[in-house]
């Protein structure tokens, strides 16, 4: 603790990211990145950004990048809000809809940011139990919520939520915010988008990081209804009013407009899903149903932390969760063919 830190920051809780590793030869499927690069249409706009765009502040609103979103997922301009990376704009979301609103609900086993946001805010917060099925009960919440919020699917489960599910909550509680967190919706999750426009309170947030090849880029963004996209805008622009640089709003446009590519690349990525599945479940692992780009899995014969350990020394890295009902379980990227090939090879000999 620092005599000049304000009253606070010794409490806090900060979010513990993936490893990212500099070793060479090393097999990486532990922070759910996309096997492979972004489209080459992104990689080739990036290129073109000339110096004097660079030498310019970038357009604060995005604008051309919320046009071409908006178009993609059926809804109007002022329906998308972007920023640097989903967990940005997730940020946003939690000082926007949830401060002095009453109690925040989300899953105990979800993504991990959430409680460090709401400790930071001074968020209330009501913590939901998953089922024995590690399934999200949203139709055990008390009354009374000041907001909600979830991925789907789920992190780092990968168990999606129905849409009928959803849309049972929006009407339960029209008064409160629900962040749907869409993160890794394109491998096989049905979106929420088609509720936007019966839902006011409906607050859906993506990313590029994952099905789009471009966590390097830090581009996610938020779709919902003209009050609520005002309300992050409000936030954004009392803390960085360019949140997106130009290379990463070129970058990112060019991604959204080469769906051949997106659809190629995530195709391949549940091929592969299928591919770790089948193999994982041969060699003695209990999986959970994934719709993801990646699996949880365990195998009673060593503990997750045992596992993860003995992969590290095969230079291959996977998640584990040392927190509980977590402990058993390892969370791994899907790869590629041959990645995912290489990681079975080393289990079965271990």
């Amino acid at each position: 603790m620092s005599r000049f830190w304000s009253e606070g920051v010794d409490a806090l809780h900060p979010y513990v990211p993936g490893e990212q590793s500099n070793r060479d030869g090393v097999l990486k499927l532990n922070t759910n990145e996309s096997p492979y690069p972004p489209s080459p249409m992104a990689l080739q706009a990036m290129k073109n950004v000339s110096g004097d765009q660079l030498r310019r502040y970038p357009d604060p609103e995005s604008n051309a990048l919320r046009q071409a979103l908006a178009a993609y997922h059926g809804v109007n301009r002022d329906q998308v809000f972007v920023g640097n990376g989903s967990d940005e704009v997730l940020g946003f979301a939690f000082k926007a809809f949830f401060c002095g609103r009453g109690a925040l609900c989300f899953p105990d086993i979800s993504y991990s940011f959430y409680p460090v946001w709401a400790q930071l805010f001074e968020i209330e917060t009501h913590v939901l139990s998953v089922d024995d099925a590690y399934q999200i009960p949203l139709d055990a919440l008390p009354s009374g919520l000041g907001g909600i919020i979830f991925p789907n699917p789920n992190a780092p489960t990968g168990i999606a939520t129905s849409l009928a599910q959803i849309e049972a909550l929006l009407r339960r509680f029209p008064d409160s915010v629900v962040v749907v967190d869409e993160a890794y919706v394109d491998y096989g999750t049905e979106t929420a988008i088609d509720l936007l426009h019966a839902f006011d309170n409906l607050l859906i947030v993506r990313t590029m990081s994952k099905s789009r090849g471009l966590a390097g880029l830090r581009v996610g963004y938020a779709l919902g209804s003209a009050e609520l996209i005002e309300g992050l805008v409000r936030i954004k622009d009392s803390f960085n009013s360019y949140p997106l640089d130009a290379i990463a709003q070129a970058g990112a446009l060019a991604s959204v407009q080469d769906d051949v590519y997106f659809q190629e690349t995530v195709s391949a990525v549940i091929d592969a899903r299928h591919q770790l599945t089948q193999g994982l479940t041969d060699l003695g692992f209990d999986i959970l149903p994934s719709s993801a780009n990646f699996v949880f899995a365990k195998n009673s014969r060593k503990s997750g932390q045992e596992w993860q350990a003995l992969l590290r020394e095969q230079n291959i890295l996977v998640r584990h969760f040392a927190k509980p009902r977590l402990s058993d379980w390892l969370r791994i990227t899907v790869g590629t063919p041959e990645e995912v090939r290489k990681l079975l090879q080393a289990l079965a000999l271990l």
